[in-house]
């Protein structure tokens, strides 16, 4: 009777381990997904994952991270490594902000590990917070009225940046959610705003209507994908970083096509 309830007991462990296993490569793939998604460069990612494994007693773990998945095989003491993948399908926001506060979070753990199931918690809920809409919707007013300014723009040209910059916030919150990828959200920004651009142009013959695009084309031009890239190949991790690098050539590809659309079609109407 007794050996039987040890065995219960015994069999009990080991699913509570188990299950707790479960849950911190859970932890780890929620983690490194939340810090690509919000702009961490790959080699931070892995180091990050293998410093909180080896605070949870992990006797090795291997991190494989390119944009678009990650692999983890994780081995404890006294238990068969485990391995598991995730396919990373949200486009990257290089959100700093978000970024710190994983940064931060990892370094917690790392100094004192808490459960696993607490770990997801609280990656999720940093992963789940977003941008304040009313900053960034006043960021986009501003960056493409200060870029229109800096290429030479009058005062006049400037505010129809901004308002071309408001409407591709809405572009990007509303229609967004609805594209497929990131790719034919790019072509719908590019390819409507330079329609409104033309409008704008063709009811108010004074403004000039390179001056508005060049300040609104700023704010959808890939530089931080590009510079990732750039910086991904020098640190080693070629792979993401010519991934990448691709990404961006067929985003600023896009965004020429898109506008060059708009131009020829309603430009000569105007």
């Amino acid at each position: 009777m007794a050996s039987a309830q040890q065995a219960a007991e015994i069999k009990v462990t080991e699913i509570r381990k188990k299950q707790e296993t479960d849950n911190l490569v859970r932890a780890l793939l929620d983690m490194g997904e939340a810090m690509i998604g919000s702009g961490a460069e790959i080699y931070r990612a892995e180091d990050t994952l293998r410093r909180i494994a080896k605070a949870y007693g992990a006797s090795d773990c291997e991190v494989f991270i390119i944009t678009s998945s990650i692999v983890i095989t994780l081995e404890l003491p006294q238990e068969h490594p485990r391995t598991r993948t995730r396919r990373i399908r949200k486009p990257v926001e290089n959100d700093f902000t978000k970024l710190e506060d994983l940064n931060e979070l990892s370094r917690e753990v790392c100094a004192r590990p808490i459960p696993a199931q607490q770990l997801r918690e609280r990656t999720s809920a940093i992963a789940d917070t977003g941008a304040q809409r009313q900053g960034q919707f006043l960021g986009y007013i501003l960056a493409s009225a200060a870029f229109c300014l800096f290429f030479t723009g009058n005062l006049l040209d400037a505010l129809a940046a901004g308002v071309v910059g408001a409407f591709l916030f809405w572009m990007q919150i509303c229609v967004g959610p609805f594209c497929m990828n990131s790719v034919v959200l790019q072509f719908l920004c590019s390819f409507f705003s330079g329609i409104m651009i033309c409008i704008l142009h063709g009811v108010f013959p004074s403004l000039q209507m390179a001056k508005i695009m060049i300040g609104d084309i700023m704010l959808l031009i890939p530089g931080a994908s590009f510079t990732n890239s750039i910086r991904d190949v020098l640190l080693g991790d070629t792979l993401s970083g010519i991934v990448r690098f691709v990404e961006a050539l067929l985003l600023a590809a896009v965004l020429t096509v898109g506008f060059l659309a708009a131009i020829l079609l309603f430009g000569r109407i105007f």
